[in-house]
């Protein structure tokens, strides 16, 4: 069996981080693995608190799982400062852990922040250039470049100017765009589209855990990738109208 490693946040409502990373590469059919590197208190209704892990202690939980149960492929999500964006970093070079998916979680789907403000700069310099495939929303887009991303053309000069920073490929995503949607995927070579209709509802609480955990398992399974950011997407229009109802605020997408 393949195994994927996701390095992120821990989610106690279940619908983000670490528990839907896992869930999804269940439903992918691969055998997932963890690194924790926050604990957050949160629920459908937003952010409550949260802790970042000591970065010896995430260094700890990479090297453990590296060097027993090595992925196939990995992906980060939220990281809660710099100084474990540069433990994650030195471990995946460590171990070479490739293909590596950079999920740069920075606000939860509630609009709480999700880490410290120089977690953007550490990101850039440090994580960009080791990323297969990097997976910003539009805000996150914006941050990690400097400049506003609020339609289709300003998406794709973001994805460029992230490849231009070091990443392999940039998949923008347009949930957040006015009218009609459209994940812009830039490989390196060629711009991809990936447009699709828009569902009516209020719950999508860790879509984009779900999206980068997807991308990553099928990248695990040597899939091409701009086939299996294809596959990823549909599934995750399928989660997302089949979304259950679950908590009093944004709910869940259906992970299975």
């Amino acid at each position: 069996m393949l195994i994927a490693l996701s390095i992120a946040g821990s989610d106690s409502g279940g619908g983000a981080g670490i528990q839907a990373d896992l869930k999804t590469f269940h439903r992918f059919g691969v055998f997932g693995t963890s690194v924790v590197t926050a604990i957050t208190a949160q629920n459908t209704l937003g952010v409550h608190a949260w802790s970042a892990t000591a970065p010896d202690l995430v260094r700890a939980q990479l090297d453990a799982v590296a060097t027993d149960l090595r992925p196939a492929a990995t992906k980060s999500g939220m990281l809660a400062n710099a100084a474990i964006v540069a433990t994650v970093a030195e471990g995946i070079r460590r171990h070479r852990l490739a293909p590596y998916v950079l999920d740069p979680v920075l606000v939860a789907t509630s609009g709480d922040a999700l880490g410290d403000p120089d977690v953007v700069r550490a990101i850039a310099d440090r994580l960009l250039p080791l990323a297969t495939l990097v997976t910003p929303n539009l805000d996150e887009a914006e941050r990690l470049t400097g400049a506003p991303v609020r339609d289709a053309r300003a998406m794709e000069i973001a994805a460029r100017q992230l490849v231009a920073r070091g990443a392999k490929a940039a998949l923008v995503k347009g949930g957040h765009l006015e009218g009609e949607l459209v994940d812009l995927l830039f490989d390196g070579r060629e711009v991809h589209r990936f447009p699709h209709e828009r569902v009516a509802t209020k719950d999508l609480h860790g879509t984009g855990c779900a999206l980068s955990a997807a991308i990553t398992a099928l990248l695990a399974q040597e899939q091409d990738l701009t086939d299996a950011v294809a596959a990823a997407i549909d599934w995750l229009q399928a989660a997302i109208a089949g979304a259950p109802p679950l908590g009093a605020g944004r709910g869940p997408i259906d992970l299975f």
